[in-house]
């Protein structure tokens, strides 16, 4: 293109930065901002290719590649857009403007890909934010006459007045989610007062994701054997196969955020991870950023907030960390509500349940073996057959004695703790809502007697994943939970009148606890069928 110091008078130039600069500065959205500095800058040298790279957190490629004068078609056949290599990279590892006449001549280009429009002429300028380099901006030519030393004076100033443009839309962009998040804890104090666990886990989740612009948002606490993780709630792409999903907690980021109590935010698809483990919640949905954040209770980390975007998505800022680490703080609060509230419930129905078992062995069963001894008295005075006729009497009476007292001793509050029956019934509790059903429960033999501390988390561990699994993929309506113990044996019965586990894909949870199985000798029998699933999973009790 031809100089314009030839045909343009530097008044007029000067006419053509202001209103280019008056339509910056009048923008407050930053994506908005971003792609008027692009075309303003285009206009002010007549370029007829312009692009804005927005430099990564971590200074060394570009995150953002905002483009004009290439049309949706040209893009798409170009493919991926340009990371900050070559020509683009060294306004990155030096911020000084670089104008060339020639691009393709410098040592530092690295070509074109297929389809890409022929640039000649090149102007690269930083962008800066105060002392912090925010970016680069790029204009190109047809022609390798290129731009004039006045053309790369116009775009420098241009560039500062968006690096204030840009400093002004994130601060109303950080004031505007500061706003929303505020607003948002205001509104979820009460739903966390008076709303069900399930409703606050779901109303913090949909906050989440909404305001961090997160595409799934779980809630991971570790289960109470210690060794496993299992996802509350969950919201968004993947909710429906995450939601009560267990898995092993050794080198999860979420072990790493509970061993340390800090958030952490990474991406997944690109950076180093601080433990070599996999990822979970990346082998259902396909997230690149994360962030993790502690819910810290009042004596520990009692779970953790884990919201993921999508992988080529921007990853999360400062500021999003630290706006929904404060939002975080109120999910920790409702865990403490919730569990202080399922305590005092769980007080009332055991003070119930201590009264009820007083009541049947103070009155019901006295009152049964008085009526069973004056049967026995009436029947020594009367002839045989008849006499007979009452023993067997007598004998239901005994059974139904028999029968209230394993219900006293299943009423009777237990400190868990090798009282593997309590154990059971809370896991048991904790999924009902999952299921949509309560599972039927049945124990056979001296379970609590026969358990230990650690065999008790094994067996809970396993009636977890089972009705996890069949919560997940079975579509039952019926479940059964049946636990049996002998002198030598510990046997768990899972089973469902649903379509069977299917092919999941991941089967970590049951390779967890068929692992637990086979470190005290026992086995793991998978019965997957339609109608109709059965696990059944044994242990030496020795």
């Amino acid at each position: 293109m031809e100089s314009t110091d030839a045909r343009v008078e530097p008044v007029t130039r000067l006419h053509e930065l202001l209103r280019a600069q008056r339509a910056i500065v009048g923008v407050l959205d930053l994506q908005p901002v971003l792609h008027q500095i692009v075309r303003a800058a285009c206009d002010l040298v007549e370029a007829p290719y312009g692009a804005l790279g927005v430099i990564s957190p971590d200074g060394t490629a570009l995150e953002q590649f905002i483009h004009v004068g290439v049309d949706d078609s040209t893009v798409s056949e170009i493919g991926r857009l340009p990371e900050g290599k070559g020509l683009l990279g060294a306004l990155i590892e030096d911020p000084r403007p670089i104008r060339l006449e020639d691009l393709g001549a410098d040592p530092r280009s690295v070509g074109f890909p297929e389809g890409h429009p022929p640039m000649r002429g090149f102007l690269g300028v930083p962008v800066r934010i105060r002392e912090e380099v925010f970016g680069a901006l790029y204009l190109a030519t047809l022609v390798p006459r290129g731009f004039s030393a006045e053309d790369e004076e116009l775009v420098t100033s241009l560039a500062a007045t968006a690096g204030v443009a840009i400093q002004n839309a994130r601060l109303f962009e950080t004031a505007s989610r500061r706003q929303s998040w505020l607003q948002a804890s205001t509104d979820t104090t009460l739903q966390m007062l008076t709303g069900s666990p399930d409703e606050v886990f779901a109303t913090i989740g949909h906050k989440v994701k909404e305001l961090a612009g997160a595409d799934t948002v779980t809630f991971v606490r570790p289960a109470p054997e210690g060794d496993t993780l299992v996802v509350e709630a969950a919201v968004g792409v993947g909710s429906q196969e995450l939601m009560a999903s267990a898995y092993p907690i050794e080198n999860t980021l979420s072990q790493y955020v509970l061993d340390t109590g800090t958030p952490l935010v990474v991406d997944v698809s690109r950076d180093e991870l601080p433990l070599q483990g996999s990822v979970f919640l990346s082998s259902v949905v396909p997230v690149g950023p994360v962030m993790v954040l502690p819910l810290i209770g009042g004596r520990t980390t009692r779970g953790v907030l884990f919201a993921g975007r999508l992988r080529g998505r921007l990853r999360f800022t400062e500021d999003e960390v630290e706006m929904a680490t404060v939002f975080a703080n109120h999910a920790s609060i409702a865990l403490e509500l919730v569990d202080t509230r399922r305590d005092q419930q769980r007080m009332l129905l055991l003070e119930d349940r201590a009264r009820i078992a007083r009541d049947l062995h103070d009155h019901v069963i006295q009152q049964l073996f008085a009526a069973g001894m004056g049967i026995q008295g009436v029947a020594a005075g009367l002839d045989e057959p008849r006499a007979e006729q009452l023993e067997e009497v007598v004998g239901r009476v005994d059974e139904a004695i028999r029968q209230i007292r394993s219900s006293i001793f299943q009423l009777t509050p237990h400190r868990f703790g090798g009282h593997l029956r309590t154990a059971v019934m809370e896991v048991v509790a904790e999924v009902t809502p999952v299921l949509g059903f309560s599972p039927d429960v049945s124990f056979s033999g001296p379970v609590d007697i026969l358990s230990d501390p650690q065999l008790t988390g094994d067996v809970a561990a396993v009636v977890r994943e089972g009705l996890t699994n069949i919560a997940r993929h079975a579509s039952a309506t019926r479940a059964q939970v049946t636990v049996s113990g002998n002198a030598d044996r510990m046997t768990v019965c899972v089973r469902d009148d649903g379509v069977g586990l299917g092919e999941t894909g991941r089967r970590s949870g049951l390779d967890n606890i068929r692992r637990r199985a086979e470190q005290r000798s026992g086995t793991l029998d998978i019965e997957d069928a339609a109608p109709g699933t059965q696990i059944t999973w044994t242990a030496s009790v020795v």
